[in-house]
């Protein structure tokens, strides 16, 4: 072989990961300590992903910290001790942090680099990758670790780009505080961080208008600190706690409610609804009736509880009704928990602005204009959602066999094989993207994909071939899956940004696993059972090329 032959099969890593949120930090660890060469670069400066770039006041979980954290390491596990049950950004960006500095991780990581193009090499079974610097990267695998949640949507309103003051998305928050004092404020949306963020600015501005497109159903959060004796208790029993999330159908510590409405009378299920107020984040849904989500009676009469909860703390009546879902069921969206929220919108500063009787007309250089009328702003923070699923993969110029581009291949909605990867495109793969998580817990099920993928490397290693790649019929079969499933899911086509509903112009497919962590785990097992036969092959131009060089 001549040397510009074995130029063209040469890489400068094994793997290459991109992003260094929850799931790229490990699948860095999981690669390394498999014995590849890997690197992993990042867009910003820092590790964390969604939880660098949403730091936005009283950003934090919605699962429990415990639940959410790595469970790959009891020793990780014991050391780091969460302050409360449901973590703020700035602890879970430490604990991020540590994990990364326990594991020495970072010496393989490259900060302030953006990916611009990702194309397959079909001659040598590789990547080049180019990034913002003008620099490229050959590598035989690419991780993409973007995760769901890593481009933040603005709406497309005139005179956006007008406006001369302050104006923060809270996916994209500032690392230098933002100053709200005596200033007025407008939080346009009021999806998860838009119900977080709002108590907090109402503390400091002068004056705070929330723009509302569509009500949510939101229930309390129920955060407290985590004592000494609940950290005893969790460190005694790591080894079940792991057990039991890593065969959570949902990822968390909850227990399923086996019991169905029908079986209590009407004032049974109202004393069981107050429980459910007063539990802990998700538990509202997971230990919610067996029947909650399948019975149309049922999930009414918990709206109703709902909404006389939501009369029963804003005084107004106008705001109250304007805070109350009409479109959609409990479950139909992601519901956002909440944190005072409801109390604030009965300060006197405080205002909403229901934008389905009355819709932005545009901005100024001052402030937004409504059909009703004008409001000059200091600032506006725009809570207004991400391209969930596809977006960060659609924009980074994947290039796949035949010259395919990822974002035309995905035009009418993606198509996957067990949510992390696809045919056509050799050797990428992407932990949490579309298909991939079961909208519970998504560390539980990401780590679920980036131990496949990691175990599939050792097994491709191991074979002698160079190069895995999902066969069409392999795919299918998945997708014949979600596409079967999605209708039966409790999410609303219409509404929920699983089906990208919030993006005007996106194909609603559905983005999420239907058949949930039961489903992915058995294909898991298909394919390994069948020591990936039709998945593994070598590319004639890389026959002397070996994954570990």
């Amino acid at each position: 072989m001549n040397s510009l032959e074995l130029a063209q099969n040469s890489t400068d890593v094994d793997v290459l990961v991109i992003g260094a949120g929850v799931m790229g930090i490990y699948q860095l660890h999981r690669v390394r300590e498999a014995g590849f060469d890997v690197k992993l670069i990042e867009a910003g400066s820092g590790v964390g992903g969604v939880w660098f770039w949403n730091r936005y006041p009283q950003a934090r979980f919605d699962s429990e910290s415990y639940a959410y954290g790595y469970l790959f390491s009891q020793e990780l596990f014991n050391e780091w001790e969460w302050t409360e049950h449901f973590a703020g950004q700035p602890e879970i960006e430490a604990y991020l942090n540590h994990a990364v500095d326990r594991f020495d991780l970072r010496k393989d990581m490259q900060f302030n680099t953006r990916v611009t193009s990702a194309v397959y090499d079909e001659v040598t079974g590789t990547w080049v990758v180019g990034t913002d610097d003008g620099s490229q990267l050959r590598a035989r695998v690419v991780i993409s670790a973007t995760g769901g949640l890593s481009v933040p949507f603005f709406p497309d309103l005139p005179g956006i780009e007008d406006f001369r003051g302050e104006s923060h998305h809270t996916g994209l928050w500032p690392t230098t505080p933002v100053d709200f004092t005596g200033k007025k404020v407008a939080v346009v949306g009021s999806g998860p961080s838009g119900i977080q963020v709002f108590p907090t600015i109402a503390a400091e501005a002068a004056e705070l208008t929330m723009f509302q497109r569509t009500a949510n159903w939101c229930t309390p959060l129920n955060n407290r600190p985590i004592t000494a004796e609940e950290w005893d208790d969790l460190r005694a029993n790591f080894p079940q706690i792991r057990d039991t999330l890593n065969r959570s159908v949902h990822g968390f510590l909850h227990e399923l409610n086996p019991t169905v409405s029908t079986d209590f009378t009407k004032e049974e299920r109202r004393e069981f609804f107050e429980k459910l107020w007063q539990s802990p984040g998700f538990s509202k849904l997971t230990t919610n009736y067996a029947d909650m989500t399948t019975n149309p009676e049922v999930n009414r009469e918990f709206c109703d509880f709902i909404a006389d909860k939501i009369r029963s703390i804003v005084k107004d009546p106008e705001t109250a009704d304007n805070l109350i879902p009409k479109d959609h069921r409990f479950g139909g969206k992601r519901a956002p928990f909440e944190n005072g929220f409801y109390e604030t919108m009965n300060l006197p500063h405080v205002s909403l602005v229901n934008l389905r009787k009355n819709p932005i007309v545009r901005l100024t250089e001052t402030g937004i204009e409504t059909s009703e009328g004008f409001q000059e702003f200091d600032v506006i923070v725009w809570a207004t959602g991400f391209d969930f699923g596809t977006g960060a993969l659609s924009r980074m110029g994947v290039v796949g066999r035949d010259g395919v581009r990822l974002e035309e291949h995905w035009d009418a909605g993606p198509t996957t094989y067990l949510g992390f990867t696809a045919h056509g495109f050799p050797n990428l793969f992407f932990p949490g993207g579309p298909h991939g998580a079961g909208g519970g817990n998504y560390p539980r099920y990401g780590s679920d994909q980036v131990d496949f993928i990691t175990d599939s490397l050792v097994f491709l290693r191991d074979s002698g071939e160079t190069v895995f790649e999902a066969p069409a019929e392999a795919e299918a079969k998945w997708m014949d899956m979600v596409n079967t499933l999605a209708p039966h899911s409790m999410f609303s086509k219409e509404h929920s940004h699983y089906y990208g509903a919030n993006i005007p112009g996106k194909p609603r497919r559905f983005l999420l696993n239907p058949g949930g962590r039961g489903k992915l785990h058995e294909m898991i097992a298909d394919v390994v059972g069948s020591n990936y036969r039709g998945f593994l092959h070598t590319p004639e131009g890389a026959r002397s090329a070996e994954l570990v060089r």
